[in-house]
């Protein structure tokens, strides 16, 4: 792994920690107290709050979930900018999901507009609100945990602390590296294709030709990537050594213990409110 820390950091295949690949997952966490906080620790307590929202479908747990969430996301001290321009492609399609839900979903109590397979009622209204408030409290975690993490850290702590098997981590290490890639790569072939006179067509037709080209630029990269892992011996047998330890401390359980409270305060409100509904009963 400490092969992996300077390769990465190196520059090797394209990578750098200061270059557009990365900006995907990082932005500047200067003033942020999540950057010293263990990767998995965060891991933890976004998934903890994300499982147990994807075991219901109720209204009260959700907005409980995502007020919690919005109340404690100030501490992070990101910029609201750096979070919504990572947020907004989910959010878009959270509200996509839910218009359609409206529409479509499963008809209950009064009904306010019936027009062929189109039927608004009390039913589809409240999962359509569920879905959009479930997505976000989900999401929100989620990006806050990939805008402060530097990917090696997480990997770090999965192979250290949650004793993941090496090739696994590295693997998992590499995707995340070639995925910050994807936005340079993006402008960088539009901009190919522009030159080369290519780039005239319909939308539809440049948007298939350039996702098709992303897409084999995408699997030859990896494959080289591939092979210079296996030539470097990452994964091979034997004892590994580790450029920096991952140790989980006090701060990294309180942001743990804080998931969990967000978590069961959604649960016990919508028991409470007589709402809690478990996924598979609907």
């Amino acid at each position: 792994m400490c092969l992996a820390a300077r390769w990465h950091r190196s520059g090797g295949n394209g990578f750098s920690e200061g270059g557009a690949g990365l900006s995907l997952f990082t932005v500047d966490v200067s003033r942020s107290p999540l950057a010293s906080v263990n990767a998995l620790a965060k891991l933890l307590a976004a998934m903890v709050i994300a499982v147990t929202l994807l075991l219901s479908i109720d209204v009260v747990s959700a907005g409980v979930a995502l007020a919690l969430v919005l109340v404690v996301l100030p501490f992070a001290r990101l910029r609201v900018r750096d979070i919504w321009l990572r947020l907004w492609p989910i959010a878009a399609s959270a509200v996509l999901a839910g218009g359609a839900t409206v529409l479509y979903g499963r008809p209950s109590g009064t009904v306010y507009v019936e027009w062929g397979l189109l039927r608004i009622t009390d039913g589809s209204i409240s999962l359509a609100l569920a879905i959009v408030l479930r997505v976000m409290a989900v999401a929100i975690p989620s990006v806050v945990l990939f805008a402060t993490t530097d990917p090696t850290d997480l990997a770090d702590a999965l192979a250290q602390l949650a004793r993941l098997p090496a090739r696994f981590v590295l693997g998992a290490l590499a995707g995340l590296r070639l995925v910050g890639l994807l936005v340079s790569d993006w402008r960088e072939l539009a901009l190919a294709r522009r030159a080369r006179g290519i780039a005239d067509h319909g939308r539809i037709r440049r948007f298939a030709g350039q996702a098709f080209a992303l897409f084999v630029l995408a699997i030859r990269r990896g494959s080289s990537l591939a092979t210079a892992m296996e030539a470097r011996g990452f994964g091979a047998p034997g004892t590994r050594t580790w450029a920096r330890v991952s140790r989980i401390g006090p701060r990294d359980f309180g942001l743990i213990i804080i998931g969990v409270v967000i978590a069961a305060a959604s649960v016990i409100a919508a028991v409470i409110a007589g709402t809690w509904t478990l996924v598979f009963n609907l």
